[in-house]
């Protein structure tokens, strides 16, 4: 809040600095002003700039007052900048547009009633109507564009966070289905051992060649067996979700322990084009790793049966030993990846099937839930679709035991947003600094032309001074700069009469006045006079 303030007070010290510089430049005594009026002009506008976050419309009415007290035609060089400035400030601050329109009324009629101050000259109040349309009227439309701009912004990223927040809920609830699939498959696997040791201890139990101990030891052991497959039960029924709490969870439908070979095998008896590759070494899969393995082939086998009938699958398994290597082009992203730990890389794709593939019935929460089962074994999965227009999922999991779950990876939807606003930002930064520079390049070749201007108007003193009255003169003498001034600076001395003609030439190069006067009469210098 400190550091919003801080630069809220620095740009507008900034805009402050940058409206004075005009009122300093165009109302100092050397261009027919006064300190006076540079003085008030820049608290006024001070005071313009101190509550233009709060009341814009004041700060716009305090530039327009300026002007008009300046020039009765409302457009005056020292405060065109600043009519600019707050009508664009206005339109982009100021929430309701009905004060802003009853303000530029007013302008207009005041423009029509300085009329008669102005000797009845009726075109006075149109200059006003066009300077106000330019100078403030349009800076105003742009501020009220840029405004509505901004809330169209704000509006899109706040349905795109709902829409994430929604997503995320599902996500979550997927999640949670996931691991009561993981704690269905522990139970089954473990409840299968338990029940094999109790009946192999109950066997033990009635043996007769063994002794009363050893039957006693037995019959402990059986009821030890039966009383854990209890406790797991309880356990795994904590860790079911909702929909599976009001009964047993469903049969499986697949065998326990199948391998995928036998996956591969049961969907080419339905009818699928599927390529197995197996690589690398043989050896023992970690439990948990073994079932992710067998989770994201039986998924994506169903994804490619499901939204993408007729295209042929292809399914690779590597495995790599603890100090081998093993280099892979990754499915995904056409890129190579080096693995150098023990490691099971699990690789499927398929291409475009026959008909377009239909968007997912269950929104993408099958790949969360596999995503889930991945990352509690230690593993990365990375999907997504194809240059051929088909779709490949990889997972490169760790073979040791007791594998460290890996941290969840960012939303896809967090990232495409956070990309989208780096663009935005980028976009909105040129769209400011672009024409800010086009205006800076403009403003520097105008400041150019207009020194090359006045050198061509420059009259040196020394060939002033050398000028006498009655000599032959003309303006495009030799002695005389190329090009004299277009008229008579204000507030000067009236021209002597009878003279043919006057011509004025600047005495310096960083003042309008004073200047040089050179009447003519008959071709000859007949006055000459430093004025202003």
């Amino acid at each position: 809040m400190r550091r919003e303030r801080l630069r809220d007070l620095l740009l507008d010290l900034g805009l402050w600095g940058l409206l004075c510089t005009p009122v300093l430049l165009r109302l100092d005594p050397n261009d027919g002003g006064s300190w006076g009026q540079v003085a008030v002009g820049i608290a006024v506008l001070g005071a313009a700039v101190a509550c233009c976050r709060v009341q814009p419309l004041v700060s716009l009415a305090l530039a327009v007052a300026l002007s008009l007290a300046t020039s009765p035609e409302l457009f005056t060089p020292a405060y065109a900048l600043s009519l600019v400035a707050f009508g664009y400030l206005a339109g982009r601050r100021q929430r309701h547009t009905r004060a802003a329109l009853a303000l530029f009324a007013a302008v207009a009629a005041l423009g029509f009633a300085l009329v008669p101050l102005s000797d009845g000259n009726v075109s006075q109040g149109f200059t006003v109507v066009l300077v106000l349309a330019l100078a403030i009227v349009a800076p105003w439309l742009t501020g009220r564009y840029v405004r509505q701009y901004a809330r169209l912004v704000r509006a899109g990223w706040e349905l795109a966070a709902r829409m994430e927040r929604e997503q995320a809920a599902v996500a979550d609830r997927e999640r949670l289905r996931e691991r009561s699939r993981i704690a269905g498959d522990m139970h089954d696997s473990l409840g299968h051992d338990l029940a094999l040791i109790a009946l192999r201890a109950a066997a033990l139990e009635v043996d007769p060649g063994l002794g009363g101990r050893q039957q006693a030891a037995a019959g402990e052991l059986r009821v030890a067996a039966a009383n854990a497959t209890g406790r797991l039960r309880d356990i795994i029924g904590v860790l079911r979700t909702d929909e599976d709490a009001d009964g047993e969870r469903d049969a499986p439908t697949t065998p326990v322990g199948e391998t995928v070979e036998e996956v591969v095998e049961r969907a080419r008896a339905s009818g699928l084009s599927v390529e197995l590759t197996v690589r690398g070494p043989a050896g023992e899969t970690p439990p948990m790793v073994d079932r992710a393995v067998h989770r994201l082939v039986v998924e994506s086998l169903t994804n490619a049966a499901k939204h993408a009938p007729g295209a042929p699958v292809r399914v690779a398994v590597e495995r790599t030993a603890v100090d081998g290597t093993a280099v892979e082009r990754t499915a995904v992203e056409g890129t190579a990846a080096t693995v150098s730990a023990a490691t099971v890389t699990v690789a499927v794709s398929n291409g475009p099937g026959e008909h377009r593939p239909a968007p997912p019935a269950s929104g993408g929460t099958g790949l969360v839930g596999l995503d889930e089962r991945v990352r509690l074994a230690g593993g990365r999965l990375t999907h997504g679709a194809r240059a051929d227009g088909g779709f490949a999922v990889r997972a490169v999991l760790p073979l040791e035991r007791g594998a460290s779950p890996v941290p969840p990876a960012a939303p896809t939807s967090v990232r495409e947003r956070d990309r989208a606003r780096r663009e935005v930002r980028r976009g909105l930064a040129q769209a400011i600094w672009i024409p800010l520079a086009l205006v800076a390049a403009l403003g520097l070749v105008m400041l150019a032309f207009g020194l090359w201007t006045q050198s061509r108007s420059f009259l040196d003193r020394d060939d002033y001074v050398e000028l006498r009255v009655g000599d032959p003169l003309s303006a495009d003498a030799e002695r005389l700069p190329p090009h004299p001034l277009d008229g008579p600076p204000a507030d000067v001395p009236p021209e002597p009469p009878g003279m043919d003609a006057c011509l004025y030439y600047r005495a310096t190069m960083t003042a309008s006045v004073p200047v040089y006067r050179l009447c003519l009469v008959d071709g000859h210098l007949a006055d000459k006079a430093v004025v202003g």
